[in-house]
């Protein structure tokens, strides 16, 4: 039996709960994949009451109490903790009962948080343009975090099944006897600056600093021929680095040809080369602070940022052979129902959204199969033949439901946003990823 068929689920699409059987879908009629990766949002959050999606209105908390869900805007001024600490809690042994313990910061946002900060969803017609996607393509309500914690770790798990147990941000060397700061991600960073690490007992442990040399998708690609990108900002937090820039902390591509060949800032070139037809076969993209969907640090512009990606896709000719695959590093603190598989020590975390945008994307579809980062590593590793990474790819389904390559290639439907404004100098220098509060 296949991995595919073990994880199980069915989905439903014009009113069927199963999708029709088929032989191993022909990924050769793609060329191009582009994954879009968004910051810090739940299923729950992003598509409450999404129809045929398993969503709530309303959750429990550490107390017994059931309370509703509340609309809240996609802008905040204060964030949501959402470090591994913080999944612990609220997960409390799967009953996720505990989110109204959640933390949020900082202390002096005015005005406070409302009450159960964290059981609350955006209301549809901020994130319209995600709902326009999963409503002409695939949307996946069982996409799940792959690791526990927040930004970093989750974005090694994108391009590499693993994080070597990494399960927080990394952190600058305390000074004085002060709290130690968040820092960049990779081998930029200053000597002393280590990423905290899970400890058998599930407690995070004195780390390493993170410049690593384990293996990516990147590698794999390499040594088969296959062109990637990796479009990211360049954030000055604190000292100059970046941040959402997963390759900024695998050594050998940090300092290597790769990164002045492959890693390309600012991240608006995705679109320039998408209009001058030097696509690569695989990309990834990271959004500007301000388009990240993070709270306590967007201006709502994220559906437009990616509907943006799409639209240039969608009418050029690179539409008739690529598929886009949305998704969302964390859960950001965010309630969200549905209680995570476990896998292993560092996941499966809360489920985040999974877009799948394609002519060849099943039309009007909810996934309900099990999917995770790695799906998206095995998908991509199947459709160019690059052999495995062996770790969380092993074990995942490489998105088959969600594709139906017997479909005719339909004319690009616009997806409709309001339009983006440039990003100011200073939102490229701040980035609202500090997971200490």
């Amino acid at each position: 039996m296949s991995i595919l068929s073990a994880c199980g689920g069915g989905g439903s699409s014009g009113g069927s709960s199963v999708p029709p059987t088929a032989p191993t879908p022909p990924f050769g009629a793609l060329s191009h994949v582009i994954v879009i990766v968004q910051e810090n949002r739940s299923f729950d959050n992003v598509f409450r009451g999404f129809p045929g999606a398993d969503t709530v209105s309303s959750g429990m908390t550490s107390t017994g109490q059931t309370v509703p869900l509340h609309p809240i805007s996609l802008v905040t001024n204060y964030d949501l903790g959402h470090g591994h600490n913080n999944f612990v809690t609220e997960y409390d042994n799967g009953k996720l009962d505990a989110f109204d313990l959640e933390t949020w910061g900082p202390a002096k946002a005015t005005p406070s948080p409302p009450p159960y900060v964290a059981y609350a969803y955006v209301p549809e017609q901020e994130v319209d343009p995600y709902w326009q996607m999963a409503r002409q393509y695939t949307v996946a309500d069982r996409m799940f975090q792959s690791n526990t914690g927040p930004s970093y770790p989750a974005h090694q798990y994108i391009i590499a099944g693993q994080s070597m147990l990494a399960d927080e941000n990394p952190l600058l060397p305390k000074t004085g006897g002060t709290t130690a700061q968040r820092s960049g991600w990779g081998c930029d960073n200053p000597p002393g600056t280590t990423v905290a690490v899970l400890k058998p007992n599930g407690s995070d442990g004195t780390g390493f600093f993170p410049c690593v040399d384990y293996q990516t998708l990147g590698d794999l690609m390499d040594t088969k021929g296959v062109s990637w990108a990796y479009y990211a900002p360049y954030i000055d937090y604190p000292l100059g680095g970046y941040i959402w820039s997963a390759y900024d902390p695998i050594r050998h591509i940090r300092l290597g040809s790769d990164w002045k060949t492959n890693v390309l800032s600012p991240q608006t070139n995705v679109l320039l080369d998408i209009s001058k037809g030097k696509l690569r076969d695989v990309s990834w993209v990271a959004p500007s602070a301000l388009r990240s969907d993070h709270a306590r640090g967007n201006d709502g512009s994220g559906p437009s940022w990616v509907a943006t990606i799409v639209n240039a896709v969608g009418h050029s000719a690179y539409w008739k052979n690529t598929a886009i695959i949305v998704t969302w590093d964390d859960w950001g603190g965010w309630y969200d129902h549905v209680p995570p598989p476990k896998v292993d020590a560092m996941g499966l975390g809360f489920r985040v959204p999974l877009l799948v945008v394609s002519p060849y994307a099943r039309h009007g579809y909810v996934s309900h199969n099990q999917h995770e980062f790695g799906s998206i590593i095995r998908f991509i590793e199947e459709r160019f033949q690059l052999g495995s990474l062996s770790t969380r790819d092993a074990i995942s389904d490489d998105l088959s439901d969600c594709f139906d390559f017997t479909q005719t290639v339909a004319t690009f439907q616009k997806i409709v946003a309001p339009p983006l404004q440039p990003d100011s100098a200073s939102a490229r220098r701040v980035s609202p990823d500090d997971d200490s509060e």
